[in-house]
């Protein structure tokens, strides 16, 4: 049996694609009604799969349609994109995908995920022109000489200011980034890769589970369930800290006997391997030119801009696309790397991460095939139809689960929002408790999930430093349990307050 491997991430979607095609054919099809507010005329279109309305933008059309969202949400730009209609689902003709649907899927997907996998390509070429003036291997030797003796600094540094950007505009994608940069420097600390992952991935996991001020996820759900965004943000707060602390502490618990013993490391076999791919990273002090600090600079700033820029100015994939070019360039200009050397190491760099693109890609077409199979509001009516009778805890802990479920379908945190909030958060009033709460489920259930979900971003990552799906769940699935007990006490509490 030793033989025997563990299928690669690309292989893992493969097969899950293939399952989801499987789905078409037995899960009835079904859709829901749209609704999208049309600021040009002013008005809001009505979709169904049979016609289109042009509806009057007012609240009386709202209420007619049971949308209990206030009008100035749609007008004011917080829903922007098209939501469920409550009580307009309707069973379709059957629209089960074949073969030839599946083999298309993943080159859908990457058509349909090009601005993030444009976004990933040109951050590998970014890398390649740094790694190549030798300025990053000088800022790790320095780094790692500071840090001597204070290495859990870095953990603790790196997962709480990850977590701050998750819990305040969603860096989730954006993380893909920091990979290259972050796993040498925690090697050079003496660790193994998984800490940085776990670093990076489950701070970018804990910050937007608890979301606060994040608009991709509790600012458009709670505006979607008609609520305002602030009802039960003192709640998501101490969430949030508490998660953090459970989180920081098992990281750092298997980050000290890893770095006492490197034979507990679980990834052990794969060191050699991996320093490779990080270059063997050198401990030893390197000295600085001015040229190297620049360089070092001004890829530092690349990240710095980008964050303003999604935070201040509504940038999206093309403008922090565009920022790591002109960051790459300006570094070739300062390092004066030739013309024709520039363009091969670019091109190289970004071919490093060829792989990670398509893996996003490959996730993406599963999506796609849901979609043409019409199958997602299936899925989202017969969820909806669970909570019937329960009483609150149960409700909580009950739609908690729903949303994990329907994350492995739905990865996307606003495109859930604006699908089932209209038609979750309605059940709450059923119940007798806050909508606020289907919104903490809808925020827990889905971050508690990413942490090992497939279609999510957790086999893009891992395919960045060469490490296994199977590795990452034999690391992860104690910290997961606990997380997943703590947040259901958590919900049931808070369901009788």
């Amino acid at each position: 049996m030793k033989h025997i491997t563990f299928p690669s991430a690309q292989s893992i979607l493969l097969i899950i694609a293939a399952l989801v095609t499987l789905l078409t054919w037995i899960i009835p099809a079904g859709k829901y009604d749209t609704l999208v507010y049309n600021k040009t005329e002013h008005r809001f279109i009505q979709t169904s799969m049979e016609d289109t309305k042009s509806l009057p933008a007012t609240q009386n059309t709202l209420d007619a349609l049971t949308v209990k969202i206030p009008l100035e949400k749609f007008t004011n730009g917080d829903i922007y994109k098209a939501i469920n209609i409550p009580n307009t689902y309707k069973k379709l003709e059957a629209k089960p995908q074949g073969v030839l649907e599946f083999i298309k899927s993943p080159i859908k997907g990457i058509i349909e995920a090009a601005d993030i996998i444009f976004l990933v390509l040109i951050i590998g070429g970014l890398i390649g022109i740094i790694n190549s003036t030798g300025a990053f291997d000088a800022g790790i030797a320095s780094l790692a000489t500071v840090l001597k003796g204070k290495e859990f600094v870095l953990i603790i540094l790196v997962t709480v200011l990850v977590a701050a950007g998750g819990t305040t505009f969603g860096f989730a994608e954006e993380t893909i980034a920091f990979y290259p940069i972050l796993i040498p420097v925690f090697l050079a600390a003496k660790y193994d890769a998984l800490v940085g992952v776990a670093c990076i991935f489950v701070g970018s996991s804990i910050g937007t589970m608890c979301s606060t001020i994040n608009p991709f996820s509790t600012i458009i759900a709670s505006d979607s369930a008609g609520i305002n965004w602030t009802t039960g943000v003192a709640g998501r707060i101490v969430m949030l800290l508490s998660c953090l602390v459970i989180s920081i502490i098992y990281i750092m618990r298997y980050a000290k006997r890893v770095q006492r013993d490197p034979t507990q490391s679980i990834i052990y076999e794969q060191s050699q391997q991996i320093a490779a791919l990080f270059g063997n990273v050198k401990t030893e002090m390197v000295v600085f030119t001015t040229r190297l600090r620049l360089a070092l600079f001004i890829f530092a700033m690349c990240f710095a801009i980008m964050i303003y820029g999604v935070v201040f100015l509504e940038w999206w994939f093309v403008e922090m696309t565009a920022t790591f070019l002109v960051g790459a360039i300006v570094i070739g200009v300062i390092a004066k790397i030739k013309e024709s050397d520039f363009v091969d190491t670019f091109v190289k760099g970004a071919g490093d991460l060829l792989g990670v693109a398509l893996i996003i890609g490959i996730a993406r077409g599963i999506t796609v095939i849901m979609a043409d199979g019409l199958i997602s509001d299936t899925m989202l009516y017969y969820a909806s139809g669970v909570t019937n009778g329960m009483n609150k805890g149960f409700f909580a802990s009950a739609m908690t689960g729903i949303y994990a479920m329907l994350s492995f379908f739905i990865p996307s945190s606003s495109g859930m929002a604006v699908l089932t909030m209209p038609i979750m958060s309605p059940l709450a009033d059923t119940v007798g408790v806050g909508r606020e709460i289907v919104v903490n489920a809808y925020q827990y259930g889905m971050g508690l999930f990413y942490l090992i979900n497939p279609t999510g971003l957790i086999l893009a990552s891992l395919a960045i430093v060469k490490v296994g799906f199977n590795k990452w769940l034999k690391f992860i699935m104690p910290l997961f349990i606990i997380l997943v007990v703590f947040t259901m006490i958590i919900m049931t509490l808070t369901a009788y307050l």
